[in-house]
């Protein structure tokens, strides 16, 4: 007997990358690849034993990489929603050049501030907290403009430097003034010295722009919970180091409020970045919103998710800091509108079970639960992955068995 009616289990995989390990495009494609197998192997093995037919049964499986604003949103745009990519060699960190990428579609691209600007750019991967500067991110911005953008998304996670988005700033033509009318270098220490902002140069595109930034933070500029005091450290930046740049960042702050009449330092998200927020929402006029729903939106989301039964998500740590926005809560908020439980999967878990449940996951699994060492973890996480996505699949092949051969349509 066959069963009736349905034809497909649509499993939706939409992870992040596991960093250090694989890309969101491994992880996907490891994922969906593992579940299809093993779902289809224990949907037969179980309606036969109940004397069903599954001929005609088979897994849609949509793999859609993502992002949460971090390294990787590129290739997730590119992945996800068809952008193709666009090359440019610009200044690093430290000055030093390297060659970034942005992903464009139609006059819309999305500049990943890890590309030019990030740690992983950092030459010998040493901190340069007082000295690391954004210039190379506005360089590719200004790249994008002149080609014909006109929608920018800045997806600003992972950056190296502690600037308030200065370098920007100065590669998009603002000039940054000592008091002697003298160009400021870069990076955010020399901002102490900053007595001026001119703007007379700054390029006229960036007013004809719509500007979005990608940031899940809500912290503002200066403060405790300020850009140099809550990021600094992951920087390099020291105490003292923090101190400076709280001051360096006021200045800046007040310079540019005198220049533009307007003053962002306070807004929810003015601290992402090493205050690059601070820029994009006071000089850009740019529009806040978390970055996995700004890569979700450009792939289509509703569209391609359309009759999902299950949806599986996933990251390297799924932590409390994932509980702030990060792309498995992303991920879960817009799975509830399907709606289709969530599964996440990840490297490792901290979260208790009474936690993630709160945030809306159906299950959650990790690589450490197949294997305590979190060192072989990373290095086989390949395998480890497709023996966890094994493992799902094998577990809700066999549920939609019974509940078909058992209620009947509709189960």
């Amino acid at each position: 007997m066959p069963l009736p009616e349905k034809t497909a289990f649509h499993v939706v995989v939409a992870p992040d990358k596991f960093k250090g390990s694989l890309t969101a495009t491994e992880v996907a494609h490891t994922i969906a690849e593992h579940f299809r197998e093993s779902f289809l192997s224990a949907l037969s093995a179980g309606a036969r034993d109940r004397g069903f037919d599954t001929t005609g049964w088979g897994v849609v499986s949509t793999e859609l990489p993502v992002a949460d604003g971090g390294e990787g949103t590129v290739e997730a745009a590119v992945r996800s929603a068809g952008f193709g990519t666009v090359t440019v060699r610009v200044a690093g960190p430290t000055g030093e050049p390297v060659e970034a990428t942005y992903a464009r579609d139609g006059d819309t691209v999305i500049v990943e501030m890890a590309q030019a600007s990030g740690l992983d750019r950092l030459p010998g991967g040493v901190r340069a907290p007082l000295t690391a500067s954004t210039r190379g991110t506005g360089e590719l911005v200004r790249h994008a403009l002149d080609a014909g953008a006109r929608h920018v998304v800045l997806a600003v996670g992972g950056s190296a430097s502690t600037d308030g988005g200065a370098g920007i700033l100065s590669a998009l033509g603002g000039r940054l003034l000592d008091a002697d009318g003298r160009d400021l270098p870069d990076g955010g220490a020399a901002l102490l010295d900053l007595d001026r902002v001119d703007l007379s140069g700054l390029d006229p595109l960036v007013r004809r722009t719509w500007w979005t930034l990608a940031a899940d933070v809500d912290n503002p500029l200066l403060g405790a919970r300020g850009a140099a005091a809550v990021f600094g450290p992951q920087k390099g930046a020291s105490t003292a180091d923090v101190e400076l740049l709280d001051r360096a960042l006021t200045r800046f702050a007040d310079a540019l409020g005198d220049a533009t009449g307007t003053d962002a330092r306070e807004q929810p998200g003015a601290g992402a970045a090493g205050g690059v927020g601070f820029l994009a929402l006071g000089l850009l006029g740019a529009r806040r919103r978390p970055g996995v729903e700004v890569v979700l939106e450009l792939a289509g989301w509703e569209h391609r998710t359309a009759g999902a039964s299950l949806v599986v998500t996933g990251e390297g740590s799924f932590d409390e800091q994932s509980l702030g926005g990060k792309t498995p809560v992303g991920v879960a908020v817009a799975a509830a509108r399907i709606p289709a439980p969530v599964v996440v999967v990840s490297g490792r878990r901290t979260l208790s079970e009474e936690r993630w449940r709160a945030a809306g996951f159906a299950d959650a699994r990790a690589l450490t639960d197949l294997e305590p060492d979190p060192a072989v973890c990373v290095r086989d996480a390949r395998r480890l992955l497709a023996e966890l996505a094994g493992q799902l699949g094998a577990e809700h092949g066999a549920r939609v068995a019974q509940a078909w051969t058992t209620d009947g349509p509709g189960a």
